[in-house]
C-alpha cells in the first residue's frame, strides 16, 4: 500500500467526490486510534460578534475564517458546526393595529402556539383509560405560510380577530439556531491539524487567522483545546518545582545548601541534549516532550550524585576538593556510562516505535535518549 491508501488521502478523495452536494456539507473524519477518547489532533473554536454587527457579519466573518484556514498549510477539515442559514417564515405584527384591535401578544402567541403545534387541555376516561386531550389545527390546516393569516386570536373582549388583520407574512433567510457563548452571539468552527503538526501549531494558527478579521470579532476555546491552552503555561511551573524538590531531598541528604546546586548543574546539559534531539527528529514541544524534559531532571541529576558522593567520601579523607572531584569522576565514569547505556538502550523501542499510539513514545522516547546522551 503507498501513500494513495491511507487514511488521510482516502477522507481527502472522498470529501472531493461529495463536495458537489449542495444541500450538506459533508466531511470524511478518521476515527481516534481509542474510542470514546475523542480526536486528539482536533480543536474547537468560537467565533464571537463582540461589536454588535449582526448576524449577516457574522457569517460573513466566519466563511473569511473558514477560507483562510482551507489555504492553510497546517489546518485541515476546518468546517462549522450547527446548521446553516435557511428559508424561514417572518410573521409581521403591526402593533398599533393590533392594540387598535385589542389584541394582545399573549393572545397571538396563544393562537400560533396552539393551531401550528398543539396545546394540552386535559385528561378524560375512556374505557377505562385516561386519555390525553390535545388542541391543534388539522393538518391541512397549517401547511402553507397563508395558513399563519387565516387563524384567529380572541381580543380582550373575547371576540375571535383573523391574523390578516394586523399581519402579514413573508420569507426571509436567518439562522436556524441561535448560539450564545460568554453572552456574545458566536459561531462553532472545528477542524484538525494537518500530519506533521501538533495542536498546538492549529491553535496558533487559528488565532493567527483569526486576528486578520475585521474589527468587533473574537473568539474562545472550548472543550479540550480550551484546557490545552489553560495548561499550556504550567510547564514552566512544574519545572521549577521538580527542580525544587531534587534540591529539597538533597540538601536534606548532604545537609548542606551548596551540594545540591552542584549537583543540578547537570540538568542543562541534559535539557540541551532533549531540545537538541528534538529538533534533529522534527518534534513539536508538545505535552510528551515535556513529560520527557520533566523525566530528563531526574536522570540528570542521578550522574551527578553518583559522582558528589565519592567526591564527599574522599573530600572527608583529607584531598582537595578539586583533587576529591577529579578521582571521583574517574572512579565512577564506568558505572555511569554502564547505567545510561542501559536506560539508553531500554527507551530504543519508544524512539522507533510504530503504530497506534506511537507518536507519543516517540517523542517521550527521543528527549529521553538525547538528554541521556548529553548528561
Amino acid at each position: 500500500k503507498g501513500a494513495d491508501s491511507s487514511a488521510g488521502a482516502v477522507a481527502n478523495r472522498i470529501i472531493g467526490g461529495l463536495s458537489g452536494v449542495r444541500d450538506a456539507f459533508i466531511f470524511a473524519l478518521s476515527p481516534p486510534p481509542i474510542p470514546e477518547l475523542g480526536r486528539g489532533t482536533g480543536f474547537s473554536f468560537r467565533l464571537q460578534d463582540r461589536g454588535g454587527n449582526g448576524h449577516n457579519a457574522l457569517l460573513a466573518a466566519r466563511n473569511q475564517l473558514l477560507g483562510m484556514a482551507a489555504q492553510s498549510p497546517i489546518l485541515a477539515g476546518v468546517r462549522p458546526e450547527g446548521l446553516e442559514d435557511a428559508p424561514q417564515v417572518m410573521l409581521d405584527i403591526d402593533r398599533d393595529k393590533a392594540q387598535a384591535l385589542g389584541v394582545t401578544f399573549d393572545a397571538i402567541n396563544t393562537a400560533i402556539s396552539t393551531s401550528l403545534g398543539s396545546s394540552y387541555v386535559n385528561d378524560f376516561p375512556n374505557a377505562g383509560r385516561l386519555q390525553r386531550v390535545v388542541v391543534q389545527a388539522d393538518a391541512k390546516d397549517r401547511m402553507q405560510p397563508d395558513d399563519l393569516l387565516r387563524l384567529n386570536a380572541l381580543n380582550i373582549q373575547g371576540q375571535p380577530v383573523p391574523l390578516s388583520s394586523f399581519a402579514t407574512t413573508k420569507w426571509v433567510t436567518g439562522p436556524m439556531q441561535t448560539l450564545r457563548y460568554n453572552g456574545y452571539p458566536a459561531m462553532s468552527i472545528s477542524g484538525d491539524a494537518k500530519p506533521g503538526y501538533s495542536t498546538g501549531d492549529a491553535l496558533a494558527e487559528m488565532e493567527r487567522l483569526a486576528g486578520q478579521l475585521p474589527t468587533g470579532f473574537a473568539f474562545e476555546w472550548t472543550g479540550q483545546s480550551r484546557e490545552e491552552q489553560l495548561s499550556g503555561g504550567t510547564m514552566g511551573v512544574l519545572m521549577a518545582f521538580s527542580l525544587l524538590a531534587i534540591f529539597l531531598a538533597l540538601a536534606a541528604l548532604y545537609e548542606s545548601w551548596t551540594i545540591p546546586v552542584s549537583v543540578l548543574l547537570v540538568v542543562p546539559f541534559g535539557i540541551l541534549g532533549a531540545v537538541l534531539a528534538a529538533l534533529m527528529r522534527g518534534y513539536p514541544n508538545d505535552v510528551y516532550f515535556k513529560i520527557g524534559l520533566v523525566t530528563i531532571i531526574g536522570l540528570a541529576a542521578k550522574n551527578a550524585v553518583l559522582i558528589i558522593e565519592f567526591a564527599k567520601d574522599l573530600q572527608a579523607q583529607g584531598k582537595s576538593p578539586m583533587d576529591a572531584a577529579i578521582e571521583a569522576a574517574h572512579l565512577r565514569f564506568r558505572p555511569i556510562i554502564m547505567t545510561s547505556l542501559a536506560f539508553i538502550l531500554g527507551v530504543l523501542p519508544l524512539v522507533i516505535a510504530g503504530g497506534a499510539g506511537s507518536a507519543s513514545q516517540r517523542a517521550i522516547g527521543t528527549g529521553v535518549m538525547g538528554g541521556m546522551i548529553t548528561a
